[in-house]
């Protein structure tokens, strides 16, 4: 988890303390603490917490932890979620665009767009209720006038996942500068989900996913 947080602004996803991560620990969570560089945060400054918000260490934990505590309740097909301020992204979140299917890529997401969820204050339970209902069907969304949520089985694949969003958004910003650019049809687009599922496109090696294809069963949705 420290190595995909120091990634993730290495990359360039993000910036000083914001954005978040965390990965299920079977009844509960580990999330990232609040107000800790990453360069400075070891394996033990991470904070077990329960899907009701029970916190049982002196940790405090990201401020965002009620959409990482929903998701992961509610999402049983995914073990970690990123949360990431980065810049093409968050600036169509600051829009509020939800991202169409303008290239195949897309499907990546799990879906034939990447919504953007309504703005809400950080920290609430209106924003964590937001997030769930963009993400439905979905393994990443944009936060209006926030940022992103990726979703994967590892750090390494929900940061994999994030890339690619980050690198949609950018292309979509570049593609609107010659007018909205034309979009794929729902049709074509499921064909691409199912392939991609069939494929295991984007799963971590070792990850259920990437086992289930590898025996030649579809990973879950």
């Amino acid at each position: 988890m420290v190595d995909a947080c120091r990634r993730m602004n290495a990359s360039g996803l993000n910036q000083g303390t914001s954005g978040n991560l965390s990965v299920r620990t079977g009844d509960g969570f580990l999330v990232t603490p609040t107000s800790l560089p990453y360069d400075a945060m070891e394996p033990g400054d991470l904070v077990p917490m329960g899907f009701d918000g029970a916190c049982p260490g002196a940790g405090r934990p990201s401020s965002e932890w009620r959409f990482h505590a929903d998701i992961l309740r509610l999402r049983t097909d995914v073990d970690c979620v990123l949360h990431c301020h980065s810049t093409f992204a968050t600036t169509l979140a600051c829009h509020h665009r939800t991202i169409p299917s303008f290239h195949y890529m897309v499907a990546v997401a799990g879906g034939t767009t990447i919504r953007c969820a309504p703005y809400a204050t950080f920290g609430t339970q209106e924003l964590s209720d937001h997030a769930v209902r963009a993400l439905e069907g979905r393994r990443a969304c944009l936060l209006g006038q926030h940022g992103m949520i990726a979703l994967g089985a590892t750090p390494a694949s929900a940061l994999a996942l994030a890339v690619e969003v980050e690198a949609l958004a950018r292309l979509y910003l570049q593609a609107l500068a010659l007018g909205e650019p034309p979009v794929l049809p729902d049709d074509e687009m499921e064909r691409v989900i199912a392939r991609m599922r069939g494929m295991g496109y984007g799963a971590t090696p070792g990850s259920r996913a990437g086992r289930a294809a590898a025996d030649g069963v579809a990973p879950p949705a």
